[in-house]
């Protein structure tokens, strides 16, 4: 099972100087796909229990839309592991004009990541 989301870095995003997105930003889009995976498996929210890798690959700068896209990986009986990749899919261009911006062919793959959820056994009410 996969989930994806997309959206724009706005400037509150922007954590460093030159509207540089903090990585933790896509730890939590990340969450928030988990969130969605574990409904559409237990219908519940469950809870993020650990990251087991984490590698920041590019740099994400407000204005950017990224695509954060999650898959169920591994079902146990609580636990369930999740792998996670968030891609830059449009940036803007002001060098070019204010508004200008471009779609990326290929996307630039920003940020990968691995982990595991729970949902607790007496929560878990199966596929909705």
């Amino acid at each position: 099972m996969k989930v994806t989301i997309r959206l724009r870095m706005s400037s509150h995003d922007a954590h460093y100087g030159g509207n540089l997105v903090d990585g933790a930003r896509m730890l939590a889009l990340f969450g928030d796909v988990a969130t969605e995976l574990l409904i559409r498996q237990d219908g519940d929210e469950g809870l993020f229990r650990a990251y087991d890798s984490v590698e920041f690959l590019a740099p994400v700068y407000a204005g950017d839309y990224i695509e954060a896209e999650g898959e169920l990986v591994n079902v146990g009986n609580t636990s369930r592991k999740m792998k996670f990749e968030a891609r830059k899919v449009i940036r803007p261009l002001p060098s070019v004009s204010a508004s200008a911006a471009e779609v990326l062919d290929p996307p630039i793959v920003v940020c990968r990541a691995s982990g595991t959820c729970v949902t607790p056994k007496d929560k878990q009410r199966g596929a909705k």
